[in-house]
């Protein structure tokens, strides 16, 4: 009789790496060559990685790339880029180049202003107690700074409080945001705690209890923002003209602009870019996504529908011009951005001195990288430019040998039969002496 297996193991946070992996292998039987997938590679530290997160077993390795010819406000970069889909690396140093031929990208930030939530409940004056609210907003403002010394040090620091009345089907809300600037931090710890400490005189000041004290990340006022002019003459595609490819790239962007479907889509191709930069320099990709495409939203102009985070229009030459505009939360101080080894040497390759410039960069990525897609999509088709990376993975996956890739790569291309199982015919038949 087979005893069933249990995922309530005791005690499994306090083991060390190299037997919580011994746990795995009994739990589902893994071989060798399975669990030395989870291996660190050479100069990394397993006992960084242990601290960052829990019940740590190993690491998820993702390639990083590195995106050329990016210019931003005069400035050069090569940008390191982690992320496992084909073609986007490419496609962002492609865009990059057609942008540069026109001086590049000019971007700009906002401050690093983050918004700190407090959900108060059950007031009876919701009107009088927001003016109670506002009338102790100089102590409010220091009694939050009082938890966060450092960071007033260095010119940061809590700076406004709002007051929101905001309806639900749970009763009238008070909802108090504590705007806090962050300078080079993500702002998270800072904004939190501050949060935390304010709670109990709002609930006196309201007559209310407090509930929730957390960041936002709808980061409205922590926007970053970048344009581009791609030339005319650099955007000719077979036999089209570069004022036709102009014209069908609008038609894409405004397919985006009035279909929330497409504009879903749309917006992922800008986050390709942008998350794979987030991550790379330890960041918090969710958080930034979030806030993203919720921002979409948020400044939709009709009905709610979710608007594209690029626009695009022409100049009096006829030339491609692009405009990016989002929340762009992210920090060179503490977090995985401090500690992971990788992430601190991707900054150091980006080069970037402060938050505010490491946003501008990312931001002239997203609109790079979704600049390429509406190319793409309005010329050749999308897959043209994934076909070989993606059949190279197939081939791979299939069990070619490295020596062996290109050979079948070659036919699934020329077959249009990008398919594991096709892969996996053509690779027998290479290695019974045929010519795959």
């Amino acid at each position: 009789m087979t005893t069933e297996r249990s995922s309530e193991i005791s005690g499994f946070y306090r083991l060390s790496i190299a037997d919580r992996r011994e746990r795995l292998r009994t739990w589902a039987g893994l071989t060798d060559a399975e669990l030395a997938s989870y291996e660190f590679p050479p100069g990394i530290d397993p006992g960084i990685l242990d601290r960052m997160i829990e019940n740590v077993v190993g690491v998820f390795p993702l390639p990083v790339g590195i995106a050329t010819n990016f210019r931003v406000n005069g400035k050069d970069y090569l940008v390191p880029m982690v992320i496992e889909e084909p073609s986007v690396v490419a496609a962002a140093s492609n865009a990059a180049k057609v942008a540069r031929a026109a001086g590049g990208f000019s971007a700009q930030s906002s401050s690093p202003i983050m918004i700190g939530q407090v959900q108060v409940l059950d007031v009876h004056d919701p009107a009088a107690a927001r003016i109670r609210i506002l009338a102790e907003r100089d102590q409010l403002l220091a009694d939050a700074n009082t938890k966060d010394p450092m960071l007033v040090k260095f010119g940061g620091g809590a700076r406004e409080i709002e007051v929101r009345i905001v309806p639900s089907p749970r009763g009238t809300m008070l909802i108090v945001h504590l705007l806090v600037d962050a300078r080079d931090a993500g702002g998270m710890n800072a904004v939190n705690t501050m949060c935390e400490a304010l709670a109990p005189t709002l609930a006196r000041l309201s007559g209310g209890r407090a509930l929730l004290r957390i960041i936002s990340n709808l980061a409205i006022f922590r926007l970053a923002r970048a344009t581009a002019t791609f030339p005319k003459e650099l955007l000719a595609s077979g036999d089209r003209s570069g004022e036709e490819v102009v014209e069908a790239i609008l038609d894409a962007y405004t397919f985006a602009a009035v279909d929330p479907f497409r504009c879903a889509t749309h917006n992922k191709g800008i986050m390709n870019g942008i998350s794979a930069v987030v991550v790379a320099t330890g960041n918090d990709f969710r958080a930034v996504e979030s806030g993203a495409h919720t921002f979409a939203a948020f400044h939709a102009e009709d009905g709610g529908i979710v608007k594209p985070l690029t626009t695009y229009e022409k100049d009096p030459k006829g030339n491609l011009v692009g405009t990016i505009e989002l929340p762009m939360a992210v920090g060179l101080i503490g977090g995985a951005t401090a500690v992971h080894p990788t992430a601190k040497t991707n900054v150091k390759v980006l080069g970037v001195k402060s938050a505010s410039e490491l946003a501008q960069v990312i931001v002239s990525v997203g609109l790079a990288q979704n600049f390429a897609a509406l190319r793409a999509l309005a010329t050749e088709g999308i897959q043209r430019g994934h076909m070989e990376l993606h059949a190279r993975n197939i081939a791979a996956t299939a069990g070619a040998k490295p020596e062996e890739v290109d050979a079948i790569v070659r036919k699934l291309v020329a077959e249009h039969a990008i398919r594991i199982d096709r892969a996996r015919e053509l690779l027998e038949e290479l290695r019974r002496g045929g010519t795959a």
